[in-house]
C-alpha cells in the first residue's frame, strides 16, 4: 500500500530558514573553512577503525584467555558504533569529503557493520530526515508492535513495560540489520520504488546485497571457525557481545534525539499537508543533550548535536559545536524552541520516564 505524500508549508512569513541559512554560510565564508570533513575526521577514522578492528586482529593472532577475548568483543563494539557515528554517517550524507568517491568509499563502511548502503540511505536520508518523527512515515518510531513510541501507535497492554524491558531490545539494532531487516527492508524500498538519487538496478542491488551478506559472514563468523581452536558457540558469543554493544549505544543515543516529551510528533492534516515549514518542524521534532561534553560530542560524531545535523545534514558533524551558537540564537529570536538537555543522564532518565508514559493505557488517562 502506498503512503500518503505528504508536503510542508511554505508560510514561514518569518522567514527564520532563509536567515538562518546566510548566517551559517557567512560562518564558513568568513573563516575560510569547508562544509565537510578535514584532518581532524581522518584521525578520528583512523582511531575508530582501531579500536573496532584491532582486538579482532588480536584475537585471531594471539593466545588470548577467554574472558580476554569477551572483553576485546566489547571493545570492538564500542569500535563498531563508533565508526556509524562518526565514518559512515558523515559519508553517507555526503559530509564526509568534497570528494564524491570518499563519500562513496567512507559511506561503503556500513557493509563491514552488517548494514546496507542502499537500505540506509532511504531510511535515513530520505523517510527519516524528511518526515521526522511524522508516525506512519519516519520509520524510525516503527518499532512492530512491541515498542509505543508515540502516542498515535496502537496501544498494547504489555506496553505498561516497556520502559523496562525496552533497554534489552536496543542491542539488537545492529544484529537486526546482519539477519532480518536488510532483506525485508530492500524489499519494501524497491516496491516502492523509493531511493536516494538515481533509482538502482533492481537485479544489481540485491545482488550486492546478498554477495555483502556472504563476506560479512565470511569474515566475522567463518573466519575465526577456522583459526581458532574454540568451541563454534563461542564465536557466535562474541559475534553477539560485539553487535549487542553497538546497538545499544546506537539505539540510546538516537532515541535521545527524537523519543522524547520535548520532541513533537505531528500527524499531518488530511490533505497531507504539514503544519510547520519543513525546518521549523526539524526544531520542533528533535532534542540536543550533553553539547558541552568533549567525549560525547566527540565519539557520538556530533549526534548529540541533532537540531544542527537535521537543519543541515550536509555539513560535517565536526562543525556542529561552532554553528550550534548560530543556530540556538537564531531559533530564540525567531521565537522558536532549542531543545536540549545538559547532561546525557538528564536526557536519559526523561527518555525512559518518556518510555513509561508512552505504556499507559490512553483509554484510562484523562
Amino acid at each position: 500500500m502506498s503512503k500518503q505524500m505528504l508536503s510542508f508549508s511554505r508560510g514561514d512569513s518569518a522567514k527564520f530558514f532563509r536567515t538562518l541559512n546566510k548566517r551559517v554560510n557567512d560562518y564558513f565564508k568568513d573563516n575560510n573553512v569547508k562544509r565537510t570533513g578535514n584532518w581532524k575526521l581522518w584521525v578520528k577514522t583512523i582511531v575508530m577503525f582501531s579500536i573496532f578492528l584491532a582486538p579482532y586482529f588480536l584475537i585471531l593472532t594471539l593466545n588470548i584467555p577467554g574472558w580476554a577475548q569477551l572483553l576485546l568483543t566489547i571493545v570492538m563494539g564500542i569500535g563498531m558504533a563508533g565508526v556509524g557515528m562518526n565514518v559512515m554517517h558523515d559519508g553517507n550524507h555526503g559530509s564526509y569529503s568534497n570528494k564524491e568517491w570518499i563519500n562513496r568509499l567512507m559511506g561503503s563502511s556500513i557493509y563491514i557493520l552488517a548494514g546496507n548502503a542502499y537500505n540506509w540511505k532511504v531510511q535515513h536520508n530520505v523517510l527519516h530526515h524528511t518526515y521526522t518523527n511524522v508516525h506512519g512515515h519516519d520509520e524510525d518510531l516503527d518499532a512492530g508492535r512491541i515498542l509505543r513510541f508515540t502516542e498515535h501507535a496502537e496501544w498494547k497492554w504489555y506496553h505498561k513495560f516497556q520502559h523496562y524491558y525496552s533497554i534489552l531490545l536496543y542491542g539488537l539494532l545492529t544484529i537486526n540489520w546482519a539477519i532480518t531487516t536488510d532483506f525485508q527492508q530492500m524489499s519494501r524500498y524497491m516496491k516502492r520504488k523509493l531511493s536516494y538519487g538515481k533509482f538502482p538496478n533492481p537485479v544489481w542491488n540485491w545482488s550486492k546485497l546478498v554477495i555483502s551478506k556472504i563476506i560479512y559472514i565470511g569474515i566475522w563468523i567463518v573466519l575465526p571457525l577456522l583459526i581458532l581452536d574454540i568451541a563454534w558457540w563461542k564465536i557466535l558469543i562474541g559475534f553477539f557481545v560485539m553487535h549487542y554493544t553497538a546497538g545499544l549505544i546506537l539505539s540510546v543515543v538516537f532515541q535521545l534525539a527524537h523519543v522524547m516529551e520535548e520532541a513533537e510528533m505531528p500527524l499531518p492534516e488530511k490533505d497531507g499537508t504539514m503544519k510547520n515549514t519543513w525546518a521549523i518542524h526539524q526544531l520542533k521534532t528533535t532534542i540536543n543533550f550533553s553539547t558541552k561534553n568533549r567525549i560525547v560530542n566527540w565519539f557520538t560524531g556530533g549526534l548529540n548535536h541533532q537540531v544542527e545535523h537535521h537543519i543541515f545534514p550536509h555539513i560535517s558533524h565536526i562543525h556542529y559545536t561552532k554553528i550550534s551558537k548560530i543556530v540556538r540564537e537564531t531559533a530564540r529570536e525567531f521565537n522558536l524552541p532549542y531543545n536540549e538537555y545538559k547532561t546525557t543522564r538528564k536526557a536519559v532518565i526523561a527518555h525512559f520516564k518518556y518510555l513509561r508514559e508512552m505504556g499507559m493505557n490512553p483509554a484510562l488517562q484523562v
